[in-house]
């Protein structure tokens, strides 16, 4: 039996599909790679074009490299690896990019070109390559060609490497050796001599001297004056020659210039001209011979030493790295400026110095440390280039770390006469390298936070979402729900007048109402909940809102709830919906009351909190500062199964019919919707606390008035109502019959458009927000206005959604009555409505007019400031007109905070305000600036004329809109006491 029968079929299968590989260095470096790790896969899979190109290169005697595929898999044969240098053999296997780094965007076009099924072709191409650790210059012949697959497209790139760099120095050296060759024996033969003869001034000169200087070759031989070689030089230089012959024929003295020469080209020549003066028998200056020579050459190089010398200076005293130049007895000579920041020591304090005994002398244990033992000053001994890290001591006795690379300098003959060193601070270098090892020595800790905080993030972006869903569901039922508890609401308050006097049915009727109270309650939280309720947000300062509470949660509460409330000092203000976070702060005490089952110590706690960036991303909150809020029971705690659903809508722990369950959805909904954040931390039997942050503002605090307790008066104006629900429009239309009004009524926003258009005189539209059809609402009202100029327009929804809310606010110039409304609501805001309409109509109706009236000629006797404060553009700026008709100076503020803040400035006389305004009531406005400037006159300018003045405002005098001139005038009259009134007569 032969040998060849005894190998296993597999095997002879594999040692045959290697037969491609020969026995060189790289083909067995290739046959025991592990190729399944790379992009070509397993040799044993590899194509047949991929296996010839390879068995081809692998044979060949010139450097040959391939790089496969779209990353450029290099495969080499044993030259090229001769030509990778210190990269071999990490290079071997790796992706051109990675492996040639420094000349990644030359292989980038390489494998461009040569994929496309292009060529390249480079003679002598100069490039910088790492092979030995530091940067060298190369020269090479590149020869670049596509490889193609089994389906004759480009599958990679055949490169043929040839280095030329020795032929391209060598033709360098030689050539400079021409140069250097060609200046020598052009300078020796431009050597040119003259003999001036003095006494007959007869200056001859050989051909070279005078062509120099301009003049005929000729009469240099034949003999001229001297003028006419001093028309040779350069003017600049002409009188300091001049000079300079005077002074050597009076003295003697040697005769040595550098000067120029003024080409016929415009060419300049410089010379170094020497000479003697001779003297006669009698002592009389007989002949001035001399020789000159062209250093025209010498002074173009000294000229470009000097500014390579300055290039040098500039580049070293400007670069970051600390260089040091030493003698070869080791003794600086030199440092930059960046040494000199470095140690600390100037080049005047080193200078002759050994460096080591300067910088390097002592170890950081403080032991001395050897000269014999520093690596820095082996590099001139041994001829080489040292490089590493060592520790210097600073001037100041300090201790720092420094990356060194200390390389000999050579003279001419090779021999090392000195070492050049740079060095550079590597402190944060060392802190990073620490923190990298550091990081990675927990990166699987690190792997395993990051995704645990990843699937938080995720699950916080369910939980939007879901609430996003729920919310939408609640607005729309919110919106159905008011609707139905209109028509009940509507109806019972028409029904109460109808069974006046019978006590049995007025109960029922009451009863009636709370529920529908409670129902409209219910709807809030909803909307609350789905961030659907347009807010009234006011700056509060929650320490002093929660204290205001305390008689309300301890009636809440009962006895057995001991009461605990703890306000930081120093409490930041925050801008919420007053009511909302009263609602809030019951729910979330009422839910503590029932968890400690009537039976334990709540606390309130308020305190200014920063959440930072971290807790922020986790979270689902915006980093920044916040006034926290936290409420604590003693009770019996939430398990941990249940803690994630709390604020689910409709989820409750208690027992059926004892709670909606909407009572943390509710504010869950509010503090997202006031941009806030809330957390419940729970243990079972320990208790729970509910944390609320809201964002700090640094505005001053609102103070909190209630106006709505004026009675109630309707009117005789026509009033179009347009509903979709019949049953709500009825109602709405019933109430405001009961009123007094005229009212038209429409189904939808194209049928109340044709009752506008049809001319009828209509005084205000009062209108859902939400209805079917093409036409919306707010388009309604934009079209009304065009056609009716006058006409004031009312809103009413139980769910706005975006239409006229943005933002969680309403849309500015926009009055929104929201459902359900009660009779008395409606009536105040018709009258409020009408007011501010009617006054804007008669402000652009026509120019106030000239008041002849006695109480407008009181009025003009002296001319008074008036601080005019009024939110409505149209309103304030017809009212200013009126003032300054009526010779007034006046001040214009659109809300109160701008109004205190003119007080400051100005000395006011009256003041004139509106009772509504954005921020504050115009009653506390009075009353402030009151306080600020007493005895100033109140004017109260407001669409309600049955506003009640408080009792330190009793003397204010009430301006019903709409109003003209003539009662604008009593009225300032009638602020002015009886003495000024007087004192102007």
């Amino acid at each position: 039996m032969s040998m060849i029968s005894t190998i296993p079929s597999a095997e002879m299968a594999d040692a045959a599909n290697l037969d491609f590989l020969d026995n060189s260095e790289m083909g067995q470096r290739t046959r025991g790679y592990d190729w399944s790790q790379t992009s070509l896969g397993p040799i044993s899979a590899w194509p047949q074009s991929l296996r010839t190109t390879v068995g081809t290169l692998l044979r060949s005697p010139v450097p040959i490299v391939l790089l496969w595929g779209p990353d450029g898999i290099m495969i080499y044969n044993d030259a090229y690896s001769g030509f990778a240098g210190g990269r071999h053999p990490l290079l071997f296997g790796s992706k051109v990019r990675e492996g040639w780094p420094e000349v990644a965007d030359f292989n980038d076009n390489v494998m461009k070109v040569g994929l496309s099924g292009g060529t390249l072709s480079y003679r002598d191409q100069e490039l910088t390559l790492y092979r030995k650790g530091a940067p060298e210059q190369v020269w090479m012949n590149l020869d670049y060609s596509p490889v193609l697959d089994e389906s004759g497209r480009p599958a990679g790139v055949l490169a043929v490497v040839i280095e030329t760099t020795e032929r391209i120095l060598a033709q360098r050296a030689l050539t400079q050796t021409q140069e250097r060759l060609s200046y020598a024996l052009t300078a020796a033969g431009m050597v040119g001599t003259f003999d001036w003869h003095i006494q007959t001034d007869t200056f001859y000169s050989d051909a070279r001297f005078a062509t120099m200087f301009s003049v005929d070759p000729e009469k240099g031989e034949a003999g001229t004056s001297l003028a006419e070689y001093v028309a040779g030089i350069h003017p600049d230089d002409r009188e300091r020659i001049g000079h300079a012959i005077n002074h050597t024929i009076a003295t003697g003295e040697k005769y040595v210039q550098e000067y120029r020469l003024l080409q016929k080209d415009g060419t300049t020549l410089w010379i170094d001209a020497r000479g003697e003066c001779l003297y006669d028998d009698e002592g009389k200056p007989w002949r001035f011979p001399g020789t000159v020579v062209d250093i025209t050459e010498r002074k173009r190089v000294e000229e470009q030493l000097a500014e390579t010398s300055r290039r040098l200076d500039a580049i070293l005293n400007n670069t970051k790295m600390a260089v040091f130049m030493m003698d070869d007895r080791q003794q600086c000579v030199y440092m930059n400026k960046a040494a000199e920041e470095l140690t600390g020591y100037t080049l005047a304090e080193t200078q002759g110095r050994p460096l080591h005994d300067v910088v390097h002398h002592t170890r950081p244990d403080g032991t001395p440390y050897p000269l014999c033992e520093c690596p820095i000053d082996q590099a001139l001994p041994e001829n080489n280039q040292e490089q590493g890290e060592e520790v210097f001591v600073h001037k100041d006795g300090s201790f720092y770390p420094v990356a060194f690379t200390a390389s000999p300098i050579r003279n001419e003959a090779g021999r090392p006469i000195g070492t050049v060193i740079e060095a550079r601070n590597i402190e944060q270098e060392l802190r990073a390298r620490a923190a990298l090892e550091a990081f990675n020595a927990t990166l699987e800790q690190r792997v395993t936070e990051a995704i645990a905080e990843r699937e938080k993030v995720e699950a916080l972006l369910r939980q939007s979402q879901k609430m996003e869903a729920l919310g939408q569901l609640t607005g729309g039922v919110a919106h159905d729900f008011n609707n139905l508890l209109q028509v009940i609401s509507g109806n019972l308050q028409l029904l109460s007048k109808d069974i006046a006097g019978n006590e049995r049915a007025e109960a029922r009727v009451q009863n009636a109402l709370a529920g529908v109270s409670r129902g409209s309650k219910l709807a809030s939280q909803l909307l609350a909940f789905g961030r659907r309720q347009p807010l009234e947000p006011k700056v509060v300062n929650v320490g002093r809102f929660v204290k205001g509470m305390d008689e309300m949660l301890r009636r809440a509460l009962g006895e057995e709830i001991e009461i605990e409330t703890v306000v930081s000092g120093g409490l930041w203000n925050t801008q919420v919906d007053p009511g909302q976070i009263e609602n809030a702060i019951l729910n979330l005490a009422i839910n503590a009351r029932d968890a400690m089952a009537g039976r334990g110590r709540l606390t309130i706690e308020a305190g200014n909190a920063l959440l930072d960036d971290r807790y922020a991303l986790q979270h689902d909150v915006t980093a920044g500062q916040y006034v926290m809020l936290a409420v604590t029971d003693t009770g019996s705690g939430i398990p941990p199964e249940i803690l994630e659903r709390v604020f689910d809508p409709f989820f409750s722990t208690k027992p059926e019919g004892k709670g909606t369950g909407l009572g943390l959805s509710m504010v869950y909904g509010f503090v997202k919707q006031s941009g806030g954040h809330i957390k419940i931390y729970s243990e079972v039997g320990q208790g729970t606390t509910v944390k609320i942050y809201l964002p700090r503002v640094h505005e001053q605090e609102d103070v909190l008035t209630d106006l709505r307790t004026t009675p109630v008066r309707g009117g005789t104006e026509t009033i179009l109502v347009v509903e979709d629900d019949e049953d709500v429009r009825e109602t709405a239309v019933a109430l405001l019959s009961d009123l007094g009004y005229r009212v038209l009524k429409a189904r939808d926003a194209m049928s109340a458009l044709t009752v506008i258009e049809s001319g009828i005189e209509i005084d205000l539209l009062f209108t859902d927000v939400v209805m079917p059809g093409p036409l919306r609402s707010p388009e309604l009202a934009r079209k009304a206005r065009a056609r009716l100029p006058h006409i004031a327009v009312l809103f009413t929804s139980g769910y706005t959604e975006n239409a006229i809310v943005h933002g969680g606010r309403l849309d500015p110039g926009v009055e929104l009555l929201p459902k359900p409304y009660s009779r008395e609501d409606l009536a105040r805001k018709i009258r409020h409505v009408l007011a501010n309409q009617q006054q804007r109509n008669q402000a652009a109706a026509s120019s106030p007019s000239h008041p002849q009236t006695t109480a407008a000629k009181v009025a003009s006797i002296t001319r008074w400031t008036i601080l005019l404060v009024e939110d409505d553009e149209l309103i304030r700026s017809s009212t200013s007109e009126m003032l300054a008709e009526l010779g007034h100076t006046v001040v214009q503020a659109a809300d109160a905070k701008s109004a205190l803040k003119a007080l400051e400035g100005d000395p006011v006389d009256i003041l004139v305000t509106d009772v509504g305004l954005p921020d504050l009531s115009g009653v506390e406005l009075a009353r402030r600036a009151s306080e600020y400037r007493p005895g100033m006159g109140i004017v109260f300018a407001t669409g309600d004329d049955a506003v009640t003045a408080e009792q330190d405002l009793e003397k204010a005098v009430l301006l019903v809109k709409p109003y003209a001139i003539k009662d604008l005038a009593h009225a300032l009259a009638s602020a002015v006491s009886s003495s000024r009134l007087d004192a102007a007569e």
